[in-house]
């Protein structure tokens, strides 16, 4: 590993040029023919944005070992405007950019996804991306922050951002009297769900979906919001191999938003709520994601954000085309269908 550069001149270079690199969809998003779903598109994102901070002279692994910053994705917004597919040669564009809001201590992003078609290019996707720096002393203590990146750098992720209303504060103080009780998980699944549209399982947070030696990182939530659509789905009656079996039906995503309000830690558990929001006539359908963890009896929420999804109808291995929702459907995403809300 060469050494750092200075951190004015990388932080300079961080914050004022644009990177474009070519890159590659895994073989492992590519579930269903060969498409790419929506956690690894936004795995291409996080890719591209890692290269920027290389090129800056500032990696992830320089960060940590000079200076014992932890590089935290702490926000993706992304939007999804055409398919992915195996083998895809994607331009990613990384630029600095500010976004409403936001403080000019925030380290911010604008990552633009282009693809060739047809012997064109097209914008297939974009995404506003936060980042944080992270101080970690979990091996050995760490050094002063050099200077220049103290504005970026934080004790704790979440600590950077304005507090954030838990979206359902009665259902959360009804699940802590659960777990004042005697901390039934049933009974904590159920208050957590009465009255919403939604649902919900506890889950040990493992090690595969951490990093940096103690935390839950943002793709892990990308790995729980694609298993929450799966869960949620399966409990309504309509399952993804359900409706491929049938119709040939999958999943479209254009849209998911993710973003770290707390940090949760391995071994802990996570309370995940999938909360159907918003069914826009018979297209598509908003579904909010959020995680607690028990601290001192009380429930934290630590992670919120949304996934919008339609459905497409498969109509040859290089062909899909996107189909209305039918009443089964619509029954299911509104929860008049049979269901039991929680794992």
């Amino acid at each position: 590993m060469t050494a750092a550069v200075d951190p004015s001149t990388g932080l300079k270079s961080l914050l004022g040029d644009t990177t474009v690199v070519r890159l590659r969809p895994r073989f492992e998003g590519s579930n269903i023919c060969t498409w790419i779903g929506f956690k690894h598109i936004n795995y291409l994102v996080e890719e591209a944005v890692l290269v920027h901070f290389d090129r800056a002279g500032l990696s992830s692994r320089q960060l940590y070992a000079e200076y014992g910053l932890a590089c935290e994705f702490t926000g993706m917004d992304t939007r999804i405007l055409h398919a992915f597919h195996l083998d895809d040669q994607v331009e990613a564009e990384v630029a600095p950019a500010r976004f409403r809001g936001q403080t000019e201590d925030a380290l911010t992003f604008k990552v633009t996804l282009r693809v060739d078609r047809g012997g064109g290019v097209l914008k297939a996707a974009t995404s506003k991306v936060r980042l944080s720096l992270r101080t970690d002393a979990t091996v050995e203590a760490a050094p002063e922050t050099p200077g220049p990146l103290r504005p970026f750098t934080v004790d704790r992720l979440g600590a950077d951002l304005p507090p954030v209303a838990d979206p359902a504060p009665e259902q959360t103080a009804a699940a802590e009297r659960a777990l004042a009780a005697g901390g039934d998980e049933a009974a904590v699944l159920a208050a957590l769900t009465q009255g919403r549209n939604a649902y919900a399982w506890k889950w040990h947070i493992t090690y595969p979906y951490c990093h940096f030696t103690e935390r839950l990182q943002l793709s892990g939530y990308l790995r729980l919001m694609e298993e929450a659509k799966d869960r949620f789905v399966r409990d309504r009656g309509i399952s993804i191999k359900t409706l491929l079996d049938e119709r040939k039906w999958i999943p479209a995503c254009p849209a998911s938003a993710v973003r770290i309000l707390d940090e949760a830690l391995m071994e802990e558990d996570l309370y995940t709520v999938y909360t159907v929001e918003q069914v826009f006539k018979d297209l598509t359908y908003t579904s909010r994601m959020d995680n607690y963890v028990v601290r001192d009896g009380r429930l934290r929420l630590v992670q919120s954000g949304t996934v919008t999804h339609g459905y497409a109808k498969i109509t040859g291995r290089r062909d899909w085309s996107l189909v209305p929702f039918d009443q089964r459907v619509l029954d299911a995403l509104h929860g008049t269908a049979g269901s039991t809300g929680n794992a």
